[in-house]
């Protein structure tokens, strides 16, 4: 059976969708924010449908850095409101998302003492870059005051704290000698952003049944008469679906899918933000697991991050045009090594140590002559009718904030229905992160409780991977599941670390429908480097017998992939010579 029959196992919300095309609510726009949207709403008992033009979490969401964080920078901007809802939220994922979300101290190389003193008030006021000018460590000192008094949540997040040249060079003695301080604070790594996301949307859907139904690849291409249009990506074939209220969450596209409605905005303007990640074990070691974060010579904020036992290294902050795709270039490149030689000048990193490199485009409002780098982080929502249907547009938002912005946004949705919450998200468990075992001895039990025949360092790597919907995959690879399906936990040949029962229950359960849905988000294989061309072919061989490709559509897969990891991603793979299935 196709994929693109609406009665795949995989696809049964477009079937579902396709034999009720009605709902009280629409969500267009499969991000972070929109899926998070459509979880409360489902809380709620709302009947909500959403709908993502490509796969979940695909778009801005996917091209995140990976850091959940109360803003610091955002001081300078004015912006309390947000750096206070920022934190609260940064220390409230620690607790509800435990398995994805976890603290990440965080170092600040600093070269000089007052420099920035007299021009930040002037950025503050304007909001104008100006001439760079680096913040020196009185500046630097005052910021993070202010932020400790937002960011403590009660004294569990230590103080941040100084050390002069000599002791900072013993703590990390790669820096760059002509440093003068270093400061240290808590913020908080998020080292799997599209598994959150699939958590949050698998919530949703479980919370809602029925009434909750998200479909991706399904894009918003049209209106008439207050109904929407959308067109499957697989098929070409397109339905109208008609709510009581349309709520647009397209991220950087949202005045792209306003006027594909009829109704044109100029509400966005976005910028590209690229990444590299690097294959280069002193860096790692140099970094002793902290984010090393700074301000470079531009006055741009970046960042040296291990993760996953590789260095991502980021980020840019460029006017972009979200109808156009975006890639991390050859010049971007050349600035990420730039920024690792002025804080680590021994290092040496070179294009062969690049894995993989990402580019997205931030969701900001529309900011004229703002610097981008000042453009307000904060959200709002704006209003709108489609043929007397009411609408209401996101305008911005952040990974970090994405409870409370959908908090807001349902709040605003319920209003308008006349619906009264029931269920508050504030310290509701995300996915995996219910009963996460909270310390070793936790752990130990819930690994021996739950192995099911299985090794204990395999259950760990998957409680490690899936937080604890673990027992999902467990239950999918042994005993009855696996001979249901026929797979089991044998390890792939090309990566030991995944089984073939672990891949084809990711193929089934998670809304799989290219071969790139599965490298890209439903696993990190591709953004450690760990990507073969035998590796492709053996993958693409499970996903094509759980969905039914045959073989012209299999290798139609498999070249896609090649293709995207090259063009977008500067990952080279060459010709793949398939096996058939």
């Amino acid at each position: 059976m196709s994929p693109s029959t609406p009665t795949s196992p995989n696809r049964s919300d477009l079937a579902a969708l396709r034999a009720r095309p009605t709902a009280r609510v629409l969500v267009i726009g499969g991000g972070i924010n929109g899926i998070a949207t459509f979880r409360d709403l489902a809380l709620q008992g709302v009947d909500v449908v959403l709908v993502e033009r490509g796969d979940f979490v695909s778009g801005a969401s996917s091209a995140s850095s990976h850091m959940v964080h109360g803003g610091i920078r955002y001081l300078e901007n004015g912006e309390f409101r947000l750096v206070n809802e920022s934190v609260v939220e940064r220390n409230g994922l620690i607790r509800i998302a435990p398995h994805y979300v976890k603290p990440l101290q965080t170092t600040v190389p600093i070269f000089s003492t007052f420099s920035g003193i007299l021009s930040a008030p002037l950025r503050f006021v304007t909001h104008k870059q100006g001439k760079p000018k680096e913040r020196g460590a009185a500046l630097i000192k005052v910021g993070l005051t202010i932020y400790d008094t937002f960011s403590r949540d009660g004294g569990s997040v230590p103080r941040h704290r100084f050390l002069g040249r000599r002791k900072a060079l013993a703590d990390l003695p790669k820096m760059n000698p002509g440093l003068k301080y270093t400061a240290t604070y808590y913020d908080a790594s998020m080292h799997d952003p599209e598994r959150i996301a699939l958590d949050v949307l698998h919530d949703g859907v479980v919370a809602g049944g029925d009434r909750a139904r998200a479909v991706n690849h399904l894009e918003a291409v049209g209106a008439a008469g207050g109904a929407v249009t959308v067109k499957d990506a697989l098929t070409g074939e397109t339905f109208d679906i008609t709510a009581d209220i349309v709520v647009n969450t397209s991220g950087p596209w949202t005045d792209l899918t306003n006027a594909a409605l009829g109704t044109p905005t100029t509400f966005m303007g976005g910028t590209k933000g690229s990444h590299i990640v690097l294959d280069n074990p002193e860096l790692v070691a140099a970094t002793k697991g902290r984010e090393i974060f700074f301000e470079h010579s531009d006055g741009r904020i970046v960042l040296i991050y291990p993760l996953k036992g590789r260095v991502m290294v980021g980020t840019t902050d460029i006017d972009a045009d979200p109808s156009q795709p975006v890639v991390c270039t050859e010049e971007e490149v050349d600035y990420f090594f730039d920024l690792v030689k002025h804080v680590f000048p021994t290092i040496a990193v070179d294009r062969s140590q690049i894995v993989y490199r990402f580019s997205g485009i931030r969701p900001l409002p529309r900011h004229d002559d703002t610097a981008p780098g000042f453009v307000s982080r904060d959200y709002r929502i704006e209003e709108g009718t489609l043929g007397g249907t009411p609408t209401l547009s996101l305008v911005g938002g952040k990974w970090t904030t994405f409870r409370a912005l959908a908090e807001h946004l349902t709040n605003e949705v319920l209003q308008r229905l006349g619906v009264e919450r029931t269920v508050s998200t504030a310290g509701l468990a995300i996915g995996g992160g219910k009963d996460w075992p909270a310390d070793d001895a936790a752990r130990r039990a819930w690994v021996s409780a739950n192995a099911a025949g299985l090794p204990a360092e395999r259950v760990e790597q998957l409680l490690e991977r899936y937080g604890t919907r673990a027992v999902e995959t467990i239950a999918a690879v042994t005993a009855a599941g696996a001979a249901a399906a026929g797979t089991d936990d044998q390890p792939l040949v090309n990566d030991r670390a995944y089984s073939v029962g672990e891949i084809a229950h990711l193929v089934r359960a998670e809304q799989v429908v290219h071969l790139d849905d599965l490298l890209l988000r439903r696993t990190s294989l591709a953004f450690v480097g760990g990507l073969s061309r035998e590796l492709l072919d053996e993958i693409a061989t499970i996903a094509a017998a759980e969905l039914g490709w045959d073989d012209a559509r299999r290798t139609a897969e498999i070249e896609a992939v090649v293709a995207l990891l090259r063009d977008a991603h500067g990952v080279e793979l060459g010709v793949v010579t398939t096996t058939g299935a």
